[in-house]
């Protein structure tokens, strides 16, 4: 993991959504775990991405970091199975229900336990962030 991940410091990305290119057309993506409704991670897919999903039944996305597909679990056989998609009103963001088909979620972890990808939760009276897990009193 690198300094992003682990940082208590708040170091919000503003510059994501404008360094996308007019010619990688996304849209964000919403993951939830269907069987504990947590939201898992949000992403960005594109057209084709939203093809190859529905085809494959897993849970492919854009990668605007790689400018690729992003075939989720492909290196990590962290896979997802896709269940359902729900589109928002405007049409410009969706939300997929997943089943993780292995117990790591995140490329994260706490004491080698997997994490979702919100695992910080920021303290609104001092701008740190604080992990989840040790909030929790260092569970394992």
């Amino acid at each position: 993991m690198g300094l992003i991940e682990e940082t208590n410091e708040l170091m919000l990305d503003w510059d994501k959504i404008g360094s996308i290119t007019a010619e990688n057309k996304v849209i964000p993506v919403a993951v939830q775990n269907i069987l504990t409704k947590e939201v898992i991670l949000v992403a960005y897919i594109n057209e084709t991405a939203l093809k190859e999903s529905i085809r494959l039944k897993k849970a492919v996305f854009w990668s605007t970091s790689r400018n690729q597909l992003w075939f989720k679990g492909a290196e990590s056989g962290n896979t997802f199975t896709l269940n359902h998609i729900f589109v928002n009103c405007e049409q410009n963001s969706l939300v997929f229900q997943v089943t993780p088909d292995k117990g790591n979620i995140c490329h994260t972890s706490y004491n080698g336990v997997a994490n979702n990808c919100y695992y910080r939760e920021l303290d609104m009276d001092t701008m740190k962030l604080i992990n989840l897990n040790e909030k929790k009193g260092n569970r394992t």
